[in-house]
C-alpha cells in the first residue's frame, strides 16, 4: 500500500508534548506523530518542544529546539515566546494532566494563552468524572483550541456530553501505529529464546495499575492445558515509580510467580525498547494481554500497535479496548479476574482457526491506523484550524499591553532562604542579612517555610524536598502529644520554651500542614503531615482566636483540594466558619465592617477564610461577608490622596475602632496576607480589581510604599523587616522574607487561576 504526499500552506509546525529518548507514551506518540508528518510533508519543517522532568533534561534529537521544565512556570511564558517570534503557523498540543506542571496540569495554560497561532489539541485523556481542577484545565484547553483531537469515538461522545464542545471542533483521528507486515508468529521466536513456545505479550512502562498480576496468577490453569506457554513482560518501570517506588512492584511480580509455581514461563525484559526492537517482540506473541484495571482510558498505544500488527489480543474492557476489539477483533475479560482470563487464553490457543480469524480482522481494521493515514488525518485537521483562524475577526496586539500580561516579578532568589534555614530549621531573626542564633526558632516561622516550599515544589524548585522536609521534621517535633498542641518558640540549644504555642501559631502549623496534604506529590511528607493534621485539629476547636480560626480554615480547604469527602474536616470548618461569619455580623456595622472592634496584624486572612468558606461549603452569607470586608479593608488600606499604593495597618498601635489608625510600623505579612487573600477574591468572582489589588499589595515590596523605599533586596533575596517612619528596617528576618517568597509564588500561580486555593 503506497502513501501519496501532498502538498500543504503550513510551513511550520511546533508539537508540543514528550519527547524522545525520555521513557513515557506520550514522548513516544509526539515522535511518531511529529516524524510521520515531517516523511509526508517534506516541505514543512516540524520542530518539537518537549517538557523535562528532571533537572539534566535528556539528550534530545535536532528536531527539539525548546526545552520547557515541568514545573517552572516562567519556561511555559518563555516557550509561548519562542513559537511567536519564529514564525510557526500552527502548534499541536499533546495533553495528558500528568505532564505539565501545576493541579491536572495548568501551566500549559499560561503558555496557550499567549500563543498568536492555530492551536490544535490532541486529548490523551477524557474523563467522564473529572475533578474541579481536571474539568477547569479542560474546558480552558478546549476553548483555547481551535480544534480537538481524539483517538476514540467515546472521547467524542464525553467532549460534546460532559464537556459542551461543539461536535464541529472534534476531529476523531485514530492511534498511529507502524506499518508491518502480516507476519507468522514463529518468524521472530528464535530472537528470544522461545522457538517452539506460544507466547503471551505484554508490554508498555510498568505500574501497578497494569494488572500483569492478574496474568500470573493465572498461568497456572493456562500451563496445566498449554505447558508450552511463556509470558512475556516486556517493559521498564515506569521512571515516576522508579524514583519514588523503586523496584517494588516488579519484585511482587517476581515473587507471585514463583510462589505460583510458574517461574520457568514468565520472563521480564526490563528496558525500554526501541520501535524496531518493539515490533520484534509484537511479532514473536501468539496473544497480546493487556489487562487493565482502570476502566476509564480513552486510547492505548500499546493496544493500538498489536491489533494493528495483526495479534489476538485478550484484554479488560477499559473504554478504548471496548470500541476498538468489537466485532471479534479481540475478546474482553472482566476485571482482575484470572480465572476468566485463563479461560480465554485456553480457548484462543485450542482454537488455531479462530485465533487466526481474529488476527486478520484485527489487521485489516488497523489499515485506516498507519502513521502515513494518521499523518494526512492530522494535517486535515491542521488546515482546518487555520482556514478558521484567517477566516475569524482579527485578535489582539503580536505584542500585548500591561493589562492584558501580568506583572513582572523579580527573578525568584533563595539564598536568604537557605541561609536562614539550619539542620534544625529556619530560624527567626537576623541582625541584618546574618541569621541572628539567639533568637532560635518558631513555628510559626517553620510553617510559614513550609507553605512556601510546598509551592516551590508546586512551581519551580528541585530543592523544595529537602526544604520541606526540614521544616515538616520542625513541626514534628514540636507536637506534645501530652495536650494535643504545638509548641511555638525553641532556643538555639534546642530546648522548647513553652509546653504549648498561642493559638495563632497552632491555626498557622494546621494551614501548613493542610497544603502540604493537599498539594505535595510526595507521598512521605503527606502521611507525616496527615497524621500531625488530624492530632492537632481537634485542639482549635477550644482556641478563641479568630486569625486561628482562618488560618485553619485555610489549611482545611487545602486538606479538602484531596480529601473533599472527609465528615469530620467538613464538621469542624463548618463550625468555625459559623463563628467567624457570627463575629463578622456581630462587629459590623455601616462606617466599620470587621470582625473585631480593631484591626491588628494578618487582617486580610478572615476575609480570605470566608470567601473560601462561601465558594466551597457553599454559603452566600460567607462570600457576601468576605468580599465586603476585604474591600473595606482594601479601600482603607490605599487611600486616594496617596496615589493608590498599598499603606498597611501600622504594628506600632495598629487601629481601634473609633480610634487613631496606626501608620507606621508597617509589617510584610500585611502585604503577604492582602495578596493571597485578593488572589482568593480573584478566584471566587473572576473581577480583575482583586488582581490588580493583588498587584499593589505586591508592589509594596518593591518600592511603591509611602517611603519609596524598596523592602526587598534582590541582591540578598531576603526582605527587610518593615517600614519605620523615616527608613527601612534593615534586618531581614524568617518572617518578612517569607511573607515576600509566599507573595511571589502565589502570585506566580495566580497567572492560572486554577492554582489558586481551593477545596
Amino acid at each position: 500500500m503506497s502513501y501519496d504526499s501532498v502538498n500543504s500552506t503550513i510551513n511550520r509546525i511546533g508539537f508540543i508534548g514528550n519527547y524522545l529518548p525520555r521513557q513515557c507514551g506520550i514522548a513516544t506518540f509526539t515522535t511518531d506523530l511529529c516524524e510521520a508528518i515531517a516523511a509526508e510533508y517534506r516541505e514543512t519543517t516540524c520542530i518539537a518542544l518537549p517538557v523535562n522532568d528532571i533537572a539534566a533534561g535528556y539528550v534530545y534529537p535536532s528536531r527539539v529546539r525548546f526545552e520547557l521544565a515541568e514545573k517552572d512556570i516562567d519556561s511555559y511564558r518563555r516557550a509561548a515566546d519562542f513559537l511567536n517570534i519564529n514564525g510557526v503557523d500552527l502548534v499541536s498540543l499533546q495533553h495528558e494532566y500528568g505532564i505539565y506542571g501545576g493541579p491536572a496540569g495548568s501551566h500549559i495554560l499560561v503558555l496557550l494563552r499567549e500563543l498568536h497561532m492555530p492551536i490544535v489539541t490532541t486529548l490523551h485523556t477524557v474523563l467522564r468524572d473529572p475533578n474541579t481542577d481536571q474539568r477547569r484545565v479542560l474546558d480552558e484547553i478546549a476553548a483555547l483550541s481551535d480544534r480537538v483531537i481524539v483517538m476514540s469515538e467515546r472521547g467524542v461522545e464525553f467532549l460534546r456530553q460532559v464537556y459542551g464542545i461543539p461536535p464541529e471542533k472534534i476531529d476523531f483521528i485514530p492511534h498511529g501505529i507502524p506499518v508491518v507486515p502480516f507476519a507468522d508468529s514463529s518468524f521472530h521466536k528464535d530472537l528470544f529464546g522461545v522457538e517452539g513456545k506460544m507466547v503471551l505479550l505484554s508490554f508498555g512502562l510498568l505500574s501497578a495499575n497494569k494488572g500483569i498480576e492478574d496474568v500470573i496468577a493465572a498461568l497456572p490453569a493456562i500451563v496445566a492445558q498449554h505447558p508450552n506457554v511463556v509470558y512475556l513482560v516486556l517493559g521498564a518501570t515506569h521512571p515516576h515509580v522508579l524514583r519514588n517506588e523503586g523496584e517494588t512492584y516488579r519484585l511482587s511480580l517476581q515473587r507471585l510467580a514463583r510462589d505460583k509455581n510458574v517461574e520457568g514461563h514468565v520472563v521480564f525484559y526490563n528496558r525500554f525498547v526501541s520501535l524496531e526492537e518493539l515490533n520484534e517482540f509484537i511479532s514473536a506473541a501468539d496473544i497480546y494481554v493487556t489487562p487493565y484495571r482502570d476502566p476509564a482510558q480513552i486510547t492505548s498505544g500499546t493496544l493500538a500497535y498489536t491489533l494493528g500488527a495483526g495479534k489476538a489480543v485478550i484484554s479488560t474492557p477499559y473504554w478504548y479496548a471496548e470500541e476498538v476489539l468489537a466485532d471479534e477483533r479481540g475478546v474482553l475479560v472482566p476485571f482482575h479476574d484470572s480465572a476468566k482470563l485463563a479461560e480465554a487464553v485456553i480457548d484462543l490457543l485450542d482454537h488455531d482457526s479462530m485465533r487466526d480469524a481474529m488476527r486478520k480482522r484485527a489487521y485489516l481494521f488497523g489499515r485506516s491506523m498507519v502513521w502515513p493515514q494518521v499523518a494526512h488525518r492530522y494535517m486535515e485537521s491542521f488546515e482546518r484550524a487555520r482556514s478558521g483562524r484567517r477566516n475569524a475577526s482579527p485578535g489582539g496586539l503580536v505584542v500585548q499591553p500591561l493589562d492584558k500580561r501580568p506583572g513582572e516579578l523579580p527573578p525568584l532568589k533563595l539564598d536568604h532562604l537557605h541561609r536562614m534555614t539550619d539542620d534544625t530549621g529556619m530560624l527567626q531573626h537576623a541582625s541584618f542579612t546574618v541569621a541572628n542564633y539567639g533568637e532560635g526558632y518558631s513555628i510559626d516561622d517553620n510553617a510559614r517555610a513550609l507553605i512556601v516550599s510546598i509551592h516551590l515544589e508546586e512551581l519551580v524548585n528541585g530543592e523544595a524536598f529537602d526544604l520541606a522536609s526540614r521544616y515538616l521534621a520542625f513541626i514534628w517535633h514540636a507536637f506534645n502529644k501530652e495536650n494535643r498542641r504545638f509548641r511555638n518558640f525553641m532556643d538555639y540549644q534546642r530546648r522548647w520554651l513553652e509546653d504549648a504555642g498561642s493559638d495563632d501559631s497552632h491555626g498557622r502549623t494546621l494551614w501548613a500542614l493542610g497544603t502540604v496534604i493537599g498539594r505535595s506529590n510526595a507521598p512521605a511528607l503527606r502521611n507525616m503531615a496527615s497524621w500531625l493534621f488530624e492530632q492537632g485539629l481537634p485542639a482549635i476547636l477550644d482556641t478563641t482566636s479568630p486569625r486561628a480560626w482562618a488560618f485553619t480554615l485555610i489549611g482545611i480547604h487545602e486538606y479538602l483540594r484531596r480529601f473533599e469527602g472527609d465528615r469530620l474536616i467538613n464538621q469542624i470548618r463548618d463550625e468555625l466558619a459559623g463563628r467567624l461569619l457570627a463575629l463578622y455580623q456581630s462587629a459590623r456595622s455601616d462606617e466599620w465592617r470587621w470582625y473585631e472592634p480593631g484591626l491588628t496584624y494578618c487582617n486580610a486572612v478572615m476575609p480570605q477564610a470566608m470567601l473560601m468558606c462561601g465558594q466551597w461549603i457553599p454559603n452566600k452569607e460567607m462570600t457576601e461577608a468576605g468580599l465586603e470586608s476585604l474591600r473595606w479593608l482594601a479601600d482603607l488600606q490605599h487611600p486616594d490622596a496617596l496615589g493608590g499604593q498599598f499603606v498597611p495597618i501600622g504594628s506600632n498601635g495598629f487601629y481601634q475602632q473609633n480610634g487613631e489608625r496606626a501608620r507606621f510600623d508597617q509589617q510584610p505579612v500585611e502585604a503577604q496576607a492582602m495578596v493571597s487573600a485578593c488572589l482568593e477574591a480573584y478566584l471566587s468572582t473572576g473581577d480583575k480589581c482583586w488582581r490588580i489589588e493583588a498587584q499593589r499589595a505586591f508592589e509594596w515590596f518593591l518600592g511603591r510604599n509611602d517611603l519609596n523605599l524598596p523592602v526587598y533586596d534582590p541582591t540578598t533575596g531576603g526582605c527587610r523587616d518593615g517600614l519605620h517612619p523615616d527608613r527601612a528596617n534593615e534586618n531581614q528576618g524568617a518572617e518578612s522574607t517569607l511573607a515576600y517568597l509566599q507573595s511571589w509564588l502565589e502570585l506566580r500561580l495566580a497567572e492560572n487561576p486554577l492554582q489558586i486555593m481551593e477545596a
